[in-house]
């Protein structure tokens, strides 16, 4: 993924624009995956992860979230999560319309055709949606 897609993915998450993602955004994101965890988890995880312990993700904070050991576990999980954000059809793939449904909750208006050609970028079989695979190798592109 490029610099500037990622800078574009975390401006999402950063609900109110303060340019951190705090405990509480980034429980907002994890609930719209399915995922409950404590407000002490999840500022836990968040302190792991940024350079000067302050418990919010920075946008450098970031871009280690998303190559914490990468190939491993953690990695692995975080992309899945972040998969299910945008998967919401329970088709196990991510599609224009699951895109432009997330996107809108995200306060992103964007059209189906729109996600149609968001998505032609990165599907790698050419079959119209994004599996697991092709989404982490576009989350995981530099």
């Amino acid at each position: 993924m490029r610099n500037n897609e990622l800078k574009r993915l975390f401006h999402q998450l950063d609900e109110n624009g303060d340019g951190k993602i705090s405990p509480s955004e980034l429980q907002n994101c994890l609930r719209l995956v399915g995922e409950e965890l404590s407000t002490d988890d999840v500022e836990g995880f968040m302190v792991t992860v940024n350079e000067d312990g302050h418990g919010l993700l920075r946008f450098d904070d970031f871009i280690k979230l998303l190559k914490i050991e990468e190939g491993g576990e953690e990695e692995h999980r975080f992309l899945w999560e972040a998969f299910r954000v945008y998967e919401m059809e329970g088709e196990g793939c991510i599609t224009p319309k699951s895109l432009r449904k997330t996107l809108e909750k995200l306060g992103q208006l964007k059209t189906v055709e729109e996600c149609r050609e968001m998505i032609r970028r990165y599907d790698v079989n050419g079959d119209g949606v994004l599996c697991f695979d092709e989404f982490k190798k576009m989350m995981l592109r530099t």
